[in-house]
C-alpha cells in the first residue's frame, strides 16, 4: 500500500494525476508538465517533495559519523550552512547523494536522502555508526514543500518576517511562515530557479494552512502546483544527476561528473581507497551530456548509444524533450574517447540511430 504525504488531500482536489513513486502515491503532473515547467522557469511553482527522507544525527561525535560516510567534506560547513554530497559502498559504488545540514546548535547535523533509499539509506548510515552519535530518522514527521523560480521569493516575503534575500544559496534560516513558528528556509533546489525548500514537523505546523498560505501569496504571480513530471524536464535541463538514473551503486562519483564533490584530503571516509585507485587508473567511461541533432528525436533511459558504425559505446541513463530549447536532451554513460564535448554520438531509437552532440551541463545558461 503506496503512503500518502500530508498534501495528499490537496493533489486529489487540485485536479492531480497520482502515480506511485518511492513507495508514496505523488502527482506526477496537474495542468501539465509544460505548464508546470513553464511557471517554475517564469514565475513560481511548488512541488511536494515530502517523500524524501531526513535523518537526525546528533552527540559529541555527529561530525566524526558524517564525515566517516559522505564523500565532501563536513568539517567545513558552519551552522546555517548545506553540502551537497553522497555516501559510497566500500567499492566507490554510491549508495545514494544527499544534503547535509549543520544545525544551529553543536553537534547536531540533518541529512536529507531520496525518498526511495529512506529505507536503504537509513540502515546504511546504521551499520556504520561506530561513533558517540544518535541517528534518528525524521521522515514520517517532516513535511517539505519545493518553492521555486523567479517570484518564489516575492511569494513567500509575504508570509514570513525574515528577509529572505539574505539567504545565500545552499544555506538555510529558522523563522516563521504563516503564523507558523520553526519552519526550515533553505535556499536550495532541484530546478536551477531561485528557490527555497520549506521545512516543517507536521505535528507541529498544519500544512494544509502552509499550503493555502503560500497559494494565496503566490496568486498574483500565477503560482502552479507542480508534479513529478515538471521536477524531472527542470532537474535534466540543469544536468543534475537523478539516483536510479544517473548515479547507482554501479557508479562512482569520478565517472558521474561528482569529482568536485570528493575530497580526498579530508581524511579517511567509506569507499576512499576504491576511489583513489579509480582515479589513479583513470575512468574506463563518462557521463556525459547531449542534445539531439534533430528536435524530433527523445532520448529515454535505457535507450543504446552507438558510434558512427553501430558499434554499443554507452547507454542513455536520463532522457526527456527540454521544454525550454524545445529538443531532445540527455545524459548517459559512453566510453571515455566519446566523452569530448562537440562529439557526435548516436541514439539507437527503436530501430533507427539518430544523432547528438556530446554538450556539457546545464542546457540552458541561467
Amino acid at each position: 500500500m503506496a503512503k500518502k504525504t500530508p498534501f495528499h488531500a490537496i493533489h486529489q482536489k487540485e485536479g492531480g494525476k497520482l502515480v506511485e513513486f518511492a513507495g508514496f502515491e505523488m502527482p506526477v503532473q496537474y495542468k501539465g508538465i509544460k505548464v508546470e515547467h513553464a511557471a517554475v522557469r517564469n514565475d513560481v511553482g511548488v512541488f511536494d517533495v515530502s517523500h524524501m527522507g531526513e535523518f537526525y544525527i546528533h552527540g559529541p561525535e555527529a561530525l566524526d559519523l558524517v564525515q566517516h560516510i559522505s564523500v565532501n567534506d563536513a568539517s567545513k560547513l558552519v551552522a546555517g550552512k548545506a553540502q551537497y554530497t553522497c555516501m559510497c559502498y566500500e567499492d566507490g559504488g554510491i549508495v545514494d547523494d544527499m544534503i547535509v545540514y549543520k544545525l544551529f546548535e553543536e553537534d547536531q547535523y540533518i541529512l536529507v536522502v531520496n525518498g526511495a533509499n529512506v529505507d536503504k539509506d537509513l540502515a546504511w548510515v546504521n551499520s556504520q555508526n561506530t561513533f558517540d552519535t544518535t541517528v534518528v530518522d525524521m521522515s514520517d514527521d517532516t513535511c517539505l514543500l519545493a518553492v521555486q523560480g523567479p517570484k518564489s521569493v516575492d511569494t513567500l516575503q509575504k508570509l514570513t518576517d525574515l528577509d529572505l534575500s539574505e539567504i545565500g544559496f545552499y544555506s538555510f534560516k529558522m523563522g516563521t511562515l504563516a503564523g507558523f513558528e520553526n519552519i526550515v528556509f533553505s535556499a536550495t533546489g532541484y530546478t536551477g530557479e531561485k528557490g527555497f525548500e520549506i521545512y516543517f514537523d507536521k505535528n507541529n505546523v498544519d500544512p494544509e494552512a502552509v499550503w493555502k498560505a503560500i497559494f494565496e501569496a503566490g496568486e498574483e504571480f500565477g503560482i502552479e502546483p507542480c508534479g513529478l513530471g515538471a521536477r524531472d524536464t527542470l532537474r535534466l535541463e540543469m544536468g543534475f544527476a537523478l539516483y536510479g538514473n544517473d548515479i547507482t551503486k554501479d557508479t562512482h562519483p569520478l565517472e558521474a561528473r561528482l569529482g568536485w564533490i570528493t575530497k580526498f584530503d579530508k581524511g579517511d571516509f567509506v569507499g576512499k581507497e576504491a576511489l583513489l585507485k579509480k582515479k589513479e587508473e583513470g575512468n574506463s567511461r563518462q557521463l556525459v551530456g547531449f542534445v539531439m541533432n534533430d528536435e524530433r528525436n527523445i532520448p529515454r533511459h535505457g535507450y543504446e548509444i552507438v558510434d558512427e558504425s553501430g558499434n554499443t559505446i554507452g547507454e542513455v541513463a536520463s532522457g526527456t524533450m527540454s521544454i525550454t530549447l524545445g529538443k531532445g536532451i540527455g545524459m548517459g554513460y559512453v566510453k571515455k574517447e566519446f566523452a569530448a564535448e562537440g562529439n557526435t554520438i548516436h541514439i539507437a531509437i527503436r530501430k533507427k540511430t539518430a544523432e547528438a552532440t556530446v554538450t556539457r551541463p546545464p542546457f540552458i545558461k541561467k
